[in-house]
């Protein structure tokens, strides 16, 4: 599933061509993603000018003068920039086209994003009870540390939560508490404030070193632009159970937490 590097990444592709633009028409080829498209999308938005394009966790706000566009990539959604006359492919399954003559194209062979209409995105019940975001001032040591009393949760379930923080997604989870050197499993409420600090410190830099780079390759990914990321290279524990600790050189360990491939140094990490 594309992460928040990934849809940040792919909002700072799509922007330029959007903002200030006027939707001349929308296309709705197959409405049925995982909420149904409204019926009446095209009525909203065809005349309307696109204001801005913003993220809020792994979601997009694409904001006019009456409301917004929510739209959430899913498991294998993309957005691109159509400037020729390609042809729709079969998982096209909305389009804008712009009266400059740009369409933005949303391909998404699972159908398991969506596109939402809301007059307040950020009152919308998939966004109201959301936690701040990763780069934002309010996240920081304190606050994690303050959230996390009494808690007997894994910290990197307590990381994941998207109440807790938003857009620390699986593979950056298992990237920031290797950096932090803290295990995974040890229980949220039992870690210190200034090992929260240092969390709060390297999950910043993991998440904006992938937005820099274009967010990690994932087979169902690429950006904006159509070029996949390249953070991939730079992962250090996720995808490399069975190797080597780039710091010690034990053998990195692989377990699974809810499901989810979870990479450690059982030397390195406390």
């Amino acid at each position: 599933m594309p992460e928040l590097p990934e849809v940040e990444t792919t909002r700072r592709g799509i922007a330029p061509h959007l903002e200030g633009q006027t939707v001349r028409s929308v296309s709705v080829r197959n409405g049925r993603l995982r909420w149904p498209v409204p019926e009446d999308l095209s009525v909203r938005l065809e005349g309307e000018v696109i204001r801005s394009v913003e993220r809020r966790a792994k979601y997009l706000f694409l904001n006019l003068d009456s409301g917004s566009v929510i739209v959430h990539l899913g498991m294998s959604g993309s957005l691109r920039i159509i400037t020729d006359d390609s042809a729709a492919l079969t998982h096209d399954h909305v389009e804008l086209m712009l009266h400059s003559g740009v369409r933005l194209r949303y391909n998404d062979p699972r159908r398991f994003g969506c596109w939402l209409w809301s007059s307040n995105p950020n009152t919308h019940p998939l966004i109201a009870s959301l936690g701040p975001e990763p780069l934002a001032p309010e996240f920081n040591g304190v606050y994690l540390f303050r959230r996390s009393r009494g808690k007997s949760t894994a910290v990197k379930s307590f990381i994941m939560d998207g109440h807790v923080v938003v857009g620390v997604g699986n593979i950056y989870a298992n990237e920031a508490l290797f950096k932090a050197g803290i295990h995974p499993r040890r229980q949220a409420g039992r870690i210190s404030l200034s090992r929260y600090h240092r969390l709060v410190e390297v999950i910043q830099e993991t998440l904006m070193a992938a937005i820099l780079m274009g967010g990690t390759t994932l087979r169902d990914f690429v950006n904006s632009d159509g070029q996949p990321g390249y953070f991939a290279q730079s992962l250090l524990v996720y995808g490399r159970g069975g190797q080597p600790c780039s710091e010690c050189q034990t053998t990195l360990k692989e377990i699974r937490m809810n499901q989810r491939a979870t990479v450690y140094c059982t030397r390195c990490q406390r």
